[in-house]
C-alpha cells in the first residue's frame, strides 16, 4: 500500500495559522506521529517527506504553490512517484463543515474550493482522489469568505481544530493500512460522538 497525503495551504509565513492552511497543519501532525522528516524538495515542488508505517509507503507533501495553483504540485508528484489517482489523499479546509468537524470523502467535485478546482484541472478532470475535509465554519456572508479563510483563527478555534485533528489520527492509521471504509467509519463515528 502506498499513499500520498497532500495538505493544501498557502506557502508564505504570513498565511501560517490561517484557516485556509489547516491542510498543511495536518501534514505537520502526521509527520510528528510517524517521525517523518519534512524538507524542501525541488523535484516535488513542495515540502516533502516519506516513511514506512504499517508496512505501507507514506508520502507527505505541502505544495510550494499558492492554494489556487495546488494542482501543479499534485500532478507533478503523482507522475514523479508513479502513483494512481486512488493513492492520493488531499487534506483541505472546508467552509461547509462546522469548525473542528472532520470528514473523509471518496470523490466528488470541487465544491467551490479553488485548490480542489485546480487539482482537478491539472488531473485532466479526474476527481476520484480521496479527501479529508477539515471544517473551519462559514462567516455567514459570501462576500466575507476570502477575508475569513485568509484570517488567523481565534485561540479557541485553533485549540478545537488541534484537538479534533489529533483525535482523527487513528483514522489516518487505518487509511494508511488501506482500510478506507474502516477509516471513514472510525472518523465519522468518533466525530458524531463528540458533537
Amino acid at each position: 500500500m502506498t499513499l500520498l497525503i497532500v495538505g493544501l495551504g498557502n506557502p508564505d509565513k504570513e498565511y501560517k495559522n490561517t484557516r485556509h492552511n489547516v491542510g498543511e497543519d495536518f501534514i505537520d501532525l502526521i509527520a510528528d506521529r510517524y517521525e517523518i522528516e519534512l524538507k524542501k524538495e525541488k523535484k516535488l515542488l513542495g515540502t516533502y517527506g516519506k516513511g514506512i508505517t504499517y508496512s505501507s509507503n507514506i508520502h507527505l507533501l505541502k505544495p510550494d504553490h499558492y492554494m489556487n495553483e495546488s494542482g501543479i504540485s499534485v500532478s507533478n508528484a503523482m507522475r514523479y512517484l508513479n502513483l494512481s489517482i486512488d493513492q492520493i489523499l488531499i487534506v483541505h479546509d472546508e467552509l461547509d463543515l462546522p469548525t473542528g468537524l472532520l470528514r473523509f470523502k471518496e470523490m466528488g467535485g470541487h465544491g467551490g474550493h479553488n485548490g480542489l478546482r485546480n487539482i482537478i484541472n491539472h488531473l485532466q478532470g479526474e476527481s476520484s482522489f480521496k479527501r479529508l475535509r477539515i471544517g473551519i465554519g462559514h462567516p455567514g456572508k459570501e462576500k466575507d469568505v476570502t477575508k475569513y479563510v485568509l484570517s488567523k483563527a481565534s485561540r479557541k478555534e485553533r485549540d478545537l481544530l488541534e484537538i479534533r485533528m489529533k483525535s482523527s489520527l487513528q483514522s489516518i492509521d487505518l487509511a494508511i493500512k488501506g482500510q478506507w471504509q474502516e477509516a471513514m467509519l472510525n472518523l465519522h463515528t468518533s466525530e458524531d460522538e463528540e458533537k
